[in-house]
């Protein structure tokens, strides 16, 4: 499924883990998708700015994004789950 950049989305788990210097988020769905941050939400980010560019390289070299994509349409709401600590 090709689409231009902004039309769709990909639904993936992560995972969080705590290590010495903050928190290690990946994707395992996607090869080298991992990062880290000094805080839950700063590693999702990061995670996040690393899986776009996983996607961008796969995208130009016209290879298959994943099994997860979903076409987003304009008023269509997104709904997914991130932890917040309390």
């Amino acid at each position: 499924m090709h689409t231009q950049k902004g039309k769709s989305a990909m639904m993936l788990a992560l995972q969080i883990e705590a290590n010495d210097d903050g928190y290690l988020v990946s994707a395992p769905e996607i090869q080298g998708a991992f990062a880290e941050g000094d805080t839950i939400e700063g590693g999702i980010f990061n995670c996040i700015d690393v899986i776009k560019m996983i996607l961008a390289y796969r995208l130009e070299r016209g290879e298959p994004l994943g099994h997860n994509q979903v076409e987003i349409t304009p008023n269509q709401p997104l709904t997914f789950a991130l932890p917040i600590g309390v």
